[in-house]
């Protein structure tokens, strides 16, 4: 048993450097670029936040959202001006790690189930 310790200090230093960076504030705002594969054709999306806004831009229509922060990592994107009952659904991201210039995140569509993840570089 007096080895106890030093193994649970040798655990928990190990793990330590493990442990995901989330500077999530150095992402709240600015412009981002997300591309993602669908059908084998390369998709962009531009998109640019404020503390309250965020206008996006993805096959040439852009769409303005209201952003409401739920803590310095999550965060609801709600359509100001949806062109149907399925536009009109807020999504809901969360900041799942960052590194200098990028956060990966995952994110649902409100009162659906499917969670999709990304990575967003910050421009």
């Amino acid at each position: 048993m007096k080895y106890a310790p030093l193994f649970l200090l040798l655990l928990f230093s190990l793990t330590s450097c493990y442990e995901n960076t989330r500077d999530c504030t150095d992402f709240q705002v600015g412009t981002f670029i997300w591309e993602q594969e669908s059908g084998g054709k390369l998709l962009k999306t531009e998109f640019t936040r404020t503390k309250d806004l965020q206008i996006e831009r993805f096959e040439n229509k852009v769409d303005t959202s209201r952003i409401e922060w739920i803590n310095d990592c999550e965060w609801r994107v709600i359509p100001i001006d949806p062109k149907s009952n399925a536009e009109s659904r807020a999504y809901l991201f969360k900041i799942l790690t960052t590194s200098k210039d990028s956060y990966t995140f995952e994110f649902k569509q409100s009162g659906r189930d499917q969670i999709y993840k990304g990575t967003a570089v910050k421009q």
